[in-house]
């Protein structure tokens, strides 16, 4: 964060590309596939840098989370479940499971065993048809792709904007796939340090 009379950094400004990839994807699907960045730049950077830099810098959504929950989060602490590591790796177990899953659904697309379905998948569990971008001239899995990561990043946005108001602000930080991801990379490569 900026001190008072400094300049203030343009990464504070990042929850601003969050909301654009947000109404983007609503303009057209195909720019969910941007979200592949804030999938691999965060394990990126904690595997050549070694922390979670991203995550207390560079997250948009996280700064996002933030901001909104000035004006409308309650403050209450987190339930202690949804602090442990238990919660946390098994949500992360439960969120690679689902992304498999879009993986694996996108390869059969891909392979014509079936066919695009323009849908929106919140919560992983409802079914929203989203035929509002044209995907015409388009290969089918790439589509496809761009529907499932979409859903995907809309589904944690929600789960993310439910326990901001619920808990403190950047509650979702908490347990969100990609923190956890970047934090066992952080401990791993410093055991590894260690172990030099």
């Amino acid at each position: 964060m900026s001190k008072p009379g400094n300049k203030r950094s343009w990464t504070e400004y990042l929850w601003i590309a969050s909301i654009l990839y947000l109404v983007l994807g609503v303009w057209h699907i195909l720019f969910a596939w941007l979200g592949m960045i804030c999938f691999i730049t965060p394990l990126v950077i904690s595997i050549i840098v070694g922390n979670k830099v991203y995550c207390h810098r560079y997250c948009g959504r996280g700064q996002l989370f933030g901001k909104l929950g000035k004006r409308l989060s309650l403050n209450r602490p987190m339930p202690r479940f949804m602090t442990t590591k238990y919660f946390r790796y098994g949500f992360l177990a439960f969120f690679m499971i689902m992304f498999l899953c879009m993986i694996f659904f996108t390869y059969c697309v891909a392979m014509g065993t079936e066919d695009l379905a323009e849908v929106l998948t919140l919560l992983w569990v409802f079914k929203v048809p989203f035929g509002l971008s044209n995907t015409g001239g388009v290969t089918p899995w790439v589509a496809q792709y761009a529907f499932g990561f979409y859903s995907v990043m809309v589904t944690s946005t929600i789960l993310g904007l439910i326990t901001m108001v619920l808990f403190t602000p950047r509650s979702f930080c908490v347990y969100c796939p990609m923190g956890t991801m970047t934090q066992g990379v952080c401990t791993i490569k410093h055991r590894g340090i260690k172990n030099e």
